[in-house]
């Protein structure tokens, strides 16, 4: 008859509950995997199966999963899951915004559409930029980089009652301001074209008061503005990549200075 013991049970349990919740929190906010979208239960499964394919390449403390520890350990695995997911989220995010800044120079800002990966209303040139980035991201296997970085998150920062600590934080922190900061790097040139675009119907108004400028200056820039996202996407393209390089070396430095 085969015996086992608690502690045996507790270290077979943990084996795969630690990971899982890290593995959950980072799906749970992830881009992509954590959109509106995407029914909970499928981030459920998606989340179980990374766990029982990662869990054992994963060192793990045998605690008493009713012990005070283990709820301390719960609630840094979350945290640190939460924290890799939502820094990944921001690039998404700093990409969005550049469209809606674009789009506040074209006079787009009233066109309006619903966003399936947040659930809300944000202007199509955002929207449109969204898509484009979600593609570009999954083509350049960025989801699969974002698993691998999960995975060495593991090793950088093993699975305990350590989380990220201040430094970790105020890192995670330093790096929202990339939601800014990339927005502009997005939408720099489109703002740059559109400025002398208006410019240019300022000029024309002063040197012609009788023209009804926002009879012609509206369909002008509105036509403008449409080429100039169409020429401006190879740009944005090259800018989200940067973004995402900068991640990928944000997620690792930010595990490996927690863990230190």
């Amino acid at each position: 008859m085969i015996t086992v013991s608690y502690e045996q049970l507790m270290q077979w349990i943990g084996t795969y509950f630690w990971p899982f919740l890290r593995i959950g929190a980072c799906m749970m906010v992830a881009p992509i995997f954590g959109a509106r979208t995407v029914p909970p239960r499928a981030r459920l499964v998606l989340s179980a199966a990374l766990t029982f394919l990662l869990a054992p390449m994963i060192k793990t403390p045998v605690v008493d999963l009713l012990s005070g520890p283990s709820f301390a350990i719960a609630i840094q695995q979350m945290i640190i899951g939460l924290a890799l997911g939502f820094a990944a989220q921001l690039i998404f995010e700093a990409v969005a915004m550049g469209g809606q800044l674009l789009a506040n120079s074209m006079g787009l800002s009233f066109a309006m559409n619903v966003d399936p990966l947040h659930g809300t209303s944000t202007p199509v040139v955002g929207q449109f930029y969204t898509i484009i980035v979600t593609l570009t991201f999954l083509a350049l296997n960025g989801h699969l980089v974002l698993i691998e970085s999960l995975l060495q998150s593991f090793n950088l920062l093993p699975v305990g009652t350590a989380g990220l600590g201040s430094d970790g934080l105020w890192m995670l922190v330093n790096f929202g301001g990339t939601l800014f900061s990339g927005a502009l790097l997005i939408a720099l040139p489109g703002l740059a074209a559109m400025l002398i675009v208006n410019f240019g119907l300022g000029v024309m108004s002063r040197a012609a008061p009788s023209l009804n400028i926002f009879a012609v200056g509206f369909p002008a820039s509105l036509a403008l503005g449409l080429i100039v996202v169409l020429l401006g996407l190879p740009a944005m393209q090259s800018g989200f990549i940067k973004l995402s390089n900068s991640l990928w070396l944000f997620l690792t430095s930010m595990t490996n200075a927690a863990g230190a």
